[in-house]
Parts: C-alpha cells; structure tokens; sequence
C-alpha cells in the first residue's frame, strides 16, 4: 500500500508533548490513531508560534526541505496570530495573516505538495451559554485565502465548537487543561487531544480518498 506523507505546521495545540508534560497534549500527536496505517505524520508544530515566528525560525523551511511531491502539508495557525499585545507573533488577519498563510500555501506547491488549511481549533469560551469563537477574523480571513488559492479547509474552529455544544459545558471542560490546573481554557489534555485529533482526521481522511481513491 502506498505510503502517504502528511506534515503538520500549527502551534501548541496542535504539537506532540513529552510525557513528563502529561495530561497536557495536542491533536497532532494521536491523529495517527484515527488515519489508515499508511499514512504518516511528521508533526512539526511548537508552541507560541504564529504564521509569521514559525516562518522567521525557519520552522517552514524545514518541512519544504523535506517534503515532497504528493505529501500534504496541514496548517493550523491563528491562536498566537491574534496575541496584539506580543508585536513580534502578532499578524493582523486581513493583511499580514493572509500574506503569511500564501507563504506555506506557494511553498507547498512549489515542491507539488498539496496544502490544507485548518482554522483555529475552539477554546473553552462561553457567554451566555453559548460557546464563542475567539478567533473569527482569523477564520475568515483563512477562508478568504482558501477560496482565493483554491485550498481545501478544514473549518476545526466551527467542528470543535458544534462538538462542545453538543456535550455541554461541564464535559467540555474535561477536555482542557482548565480541569487540571484551574486556569487554562485554551490547551487540550490528552483526552481533548485525542478527541479533537479524531475531528481532523475524519475531515483529512474524506480529503485524502477524494484524492487518492481509496
């Protein structure tokens, strides 16, 4: 069965951890569980990352380095993109945000790999009962330049938040750090991790059989 390469370009939710960092954990460290044996992940997100400190570090370079014709790249960026309050990540989302995003999308390319856009996954954000998306100039922004480059999209900010809806707030919480620490609304433990990992890889899968006719 032919092998197919899949990297991943995101931030902290989205990076492997250690396992002396447990329960804290990102997706891209069990979505393997939930993708066909032949497909592997190379997971190079990191935390505190945006689309422009991830490019700057030479952390996009890299993954063109190796990537190759007919790998996918995953890109999940958009959390640390919105922190205005840190000039050296911040990116406003309808200039510098899109302009960043095209960089990963022609790099891809370039090396006839085929990128996919994942907008911010959601946080643990509620007002008056409804979950909030944080990052909704980013998301639109990010399907903007999907439209605009013809990128498939995985919209993981709107799954997440349907998914956290569905299960109301006191499972939910469960799934972030928050239930561990008291504080934290915007990192998974290892069961949102896992969960979440199930969400994009549902969404890849459809993508990648589409394209390789499983």
């Amino acid at each position: 069965m032919k092998k197919i390469q899949v990297y991943l370009a995101g931030d902290s939710t989205v990076q492997t951890y250690e396992k002396d960092e447990s329960p804290q954990a990102g997706w891209g460290q069990y979505i393997d569980q939930y993708c066909k044996r032949n497909i592997i992940f190379h997971n190079h997100a990191i935390g505190g990352r945006s689309t422009k400190t991830f490019v700057e570090e030479s952390r996009l370079d890299a993954i063109l380095e190796e990537i190759s014709a007919n790998d996918y790249l995953l890109i999940q960026m958009g959390h640390n993109d919105s922190s205005i309050n840190r000039p050296e990540r911040y990116t406003e989302p309808s200039t510098t945000y899109k302009q960043y995003l095209r960089l990963y999308i022609d790099g891809a390319r370039k090396k006839h790999a085929i990128p996919i856009l994942i907008t911010p996954v959601g946080r643990l954000h509620v007002v008056h009962g409804k979950f909030i998306n944080d990052f909704p100039n980013y998301c639109q922004a990010m399907k903007e330049v999907a439209e605009e480059k013809n990128v498939p999209l995985i919209d993981l900010n709107y799954i997440s938040l349907n998914y956290f809806t569905s299960i109301g707030y006191e499972a939910a919480e469960k799934l972030f750090m928050i239930s561990v620490d008291g504080e934290d609304c915007t990192h998974y433990t290892e069961a949102g991790a896992e969960k979440v990992a199930e969400m994009v890889a549902k969404e890849l899968m459809e993508m990648i059989s589409e394209e390789e006719n499983f």
